[in-house]
């Protein structure tokens, strides 16, 4: 059992949020990578390649060239819902990765001290269906995993679900799938949603994006409101080295190839427009505003967030 908490030191803010438009985004912290994460996660991502960007530094890798990661969610309220993207590792879960499994963290408190307590999330939006995004989908409770959010629906794409019913899974995947989606589809919550290449408008602001390629389904999540946009990453970007260096991928990336491609078109639509980008792994600061150009590099130009405010 591994009891893990956030402090002020290692998250910058206990409850760090950023405005777009009217709407408030809030980080809500579940657990800092370990070291190691970054060499197994983007092993191209190299002490030398670092250190070919200074400004990755000290935010984003340590002195060494150590790349920084964490795994948080964040939630909003838009149209009339309460929504939380992705869910992160859960607590209590058989993994193989010694650093996700059997975990014991405050995830569910900080939710809730963000003003998003678990009965009150509307909408779960999942970017995709890997380990260290579904994990809170679940709770244990009298011996049995149970829905997180009771009163949500979870969404994510169908293009996604469908891919991985006909994948042979390893036992380790297929354990995630019994404790972290099967049961929240067994409780009929869970909605599929076809995704055109403009994205899917699931209410008058929020549209999912198609962004495939680490996984065959993967979505990112567009939020817009009084003329200013926010993109919420998922892993079509992993780390702000990416950004520099469109073609290091991930060792877990379904088709590398479509994943690069991906993430090229997508950093070339955000580069100078002031659209926030919030990184799903991303350390603190988290967000920033993607700059440069393809030939010269692009780079992210961090926008720390604010402390405690308004709840919702």
């Amino acid at each position: 059992m591994q009891t893990v908490s956030f402090n002020s030191e290692s998250t910058g803010l206990a409850a760090p949020s950023w405005t777009v438009g009217d709407l408030r985004i809030h980080r809500v912290d579940e657990v800092p990578l370990p070291p190691p994460t970054g060499r197994w996660l983007l092993p191209d991502a190299t002490a030398q390649v670092v250190a070919r960007h200074d400004w990755l530094r000290p935010d984003f890798a340590d002195p060494s060239g150590v790349l920084r990661l964490a795994s948080h969610s964040f939630a909003f309220s838009i149209g009339g819902l309460r929504v939380l993207v992705d869910t992160g590792i859960g607590n209590g879960k058989t993994r193989a990765n010694p650093a996700w499994h059997d975990l014991r963290t405050d995830y569910l408190q900080r939710l809730t001290d963000a003003g998003f307590p678990p009965d009150s999330i509307d909408l779960v939006i999942l970017t995709h269906l890997h380990t260290d995004h579904v994990g809170w989908n679940t709770r244990k409770a009298a011996g049995a995993w149970v829905p997180t959010f009771p009163n949500a629906r979870y969404l994510t794409s169908r293009t996604e679900r469908e891919f991985w019913a006909g994948y042979a899974m390893d036992e380790a995947r297929a354990q995630m799938f019994r404790d972290s989606v099967q049961p929240v589809e067994d409780a009929g919550l869970l909605d599929l949603v076809h995704l055109p290449d403009e994205g899917h408008e699931v209410v008058p602001g929020l549209r999912l994006l198609p962004t495939p390629g680490h996984t065959p389904g993967h979505l990112a999540v567009q939020l817009t409101d009084q003329g200013a946009t926010a993109l919420i990453t998922g892993d079509c970007i992993h780390h702000p080295v990416q950004l520099p260096e469109p073609d290091i991928g991930s060792c877990v990336d379904i088709d590398p190839v479509r994943s690069e491609t991906t993430r090229r078109s997508l950093l070339a639509s955000l580069a100078g427009t002031g659209t926030l980008v919030l990184g799903t792994h991303f350390p603190p600061p988290t967000a920033g505003h993607v700059d440069g150009t393809p030939a010269g590099g692009y780079r992210l130009t961090p926008v720390p967030g604010s402390g405690p405010t308004a709840r919702g």
